[in-house]
């Protein structure tokens, strides 16, 4: 008889190498500046750092903070031209993460 795979536990499904590096992501993004980060990121699809510092009204210093730690837990990428660094989400398919999160707290 066949084990439900919805009631496999999730480091069976999809290893326990995927379960860290998923983990690292979350704990990344676990943070509102962080967080309102990447959904600004995912809204524009791709922001400098100055666009970044307007919008979330958060001091440079920080925000480069929070840019770098993103990007090296490989949530963001970076691309500079001439003086300007412009940040993208390197896996879009991570804002589905935003999207459910937002729906989950609706019904909190």
């Amino acid at each position: 008889m066949e084990q439900d795979p919805s009631k496999t536990l999730l480091s069976a499904r999809i290893g326990a190498e995927k379960l860290h590096r998923a983990s690292e992501l979350l704990r990344a993004v676990a943070h509102p500046q962080r967080l309102a980060i990447v959904d600004a990121l995912g809204i524009e699809g791709r922001m400098c750092n100055a666009e970044l510092q307007s919008l979330l009204e958060i001091e440079q210093a920080l925000l480069s903070q929070h840019l770098n730690l993103l990007r090296d837990k490989g949530l963001l990428a970076c691309a500079k031209e001439g003086k300007y660094s412009y940040w993208t989400i390197k896996h879009p398919e991570f804002m589905k993460v935003i999207s459910d999160l937002e729906n989950c707290c609706d019904n909190l």
